[in-house]
């Protein structure tokens, strides 16, 4: 099993990466794999709503987006990791979580997902919101913690005397590792939920017609 975990501050070792990596720590004890994705120091543009990645089946800008693409889809679980900035998630990481979502065709249904957030002292319920609403979206179950799943600090040396924050961050790993592996299991034992398809609704003028 694998886990993609993206980190969406510009600091590969920072505030968010010290959360992220004590997810890993536990991973690793449950034999699950993980890749950490640096997303918040890359040049990533928003989505411009053309509509070409319905025709290609990805992005038509080729960048990070594309690359993670297939690893999504491969992947058993997805961990996003962001920074707060000013009450919201990085701007970065959620041009890359639009256009990654949107982009791709491949179902996300029953891949786990878990939000993780750091911040100095407010602004993270906000943007943990935020972070979920990709999941929930997307039939993805989401994983939770002890407590929200957010870490305090200025600095990664701050984070790290964060007891509190960084046990949220190991049961939410154990949690999520339980989560994938039960799902794991139960696709075997039978199958996926068939999600319905069929109703798109869309009022032009607000009245449906008939």
């Amino acid at each position: 099993m694998k886990v993609l975990l993206i980190n969406g501050s510009p600091h590969p070792n920072g505030c968010t990466g010290t959360a992220l990596a004590e997810m890993v720590k536990v991973f690793e004890q449950e034999n699950i794999g993980t890749e950490i994705i640096q997303a918040g120091s890359r040049a990533v543009r928003g989505c411009i709503a053309c509509g070409k990645c319905r025709e290609l089946g990805r992005c038509v800008f080729d960048d990070l987006v594309n690359e993670t693409a297939p690893k999504f889809m491969e992947a058993d679980g997805l961990v996003v990791g962001s920074p707060v900035y000013y009450g919201s998630p990085n701007g970065t990481v959620l041009s890359f979580l639009d256009r990654l979502f949107y982009s791709t065709p491949f179902s996300k249904h029953m891949k786990v997902g878990a939000a993780v957030v750091s911040c100095r002292r407010g602004g993270n319920t906000a943007s943990f919101d935020v972070l979920n609403k990709y999941f929930t979206i997307s039939s993805m179950p989401v994983a939770s913690s002890t407590y929200w799943n957010q870490v305090h600090g200025f600095s990664a040396e701050d984070v790290k005397k964060d007891l509190e924050g960084l046990q949220t961050m190991r049961n939410l790993a154990r949690n999520m590792s339980f989560m994938m592996k039960a799902i794991a299991a139960a696709k075997k034992e039978s199958g996926c939920p068939e999600p319905e398809r069929g109703v798109f609704t869309s009022f032009a003028d607000g009245k449906q017609e008939m």
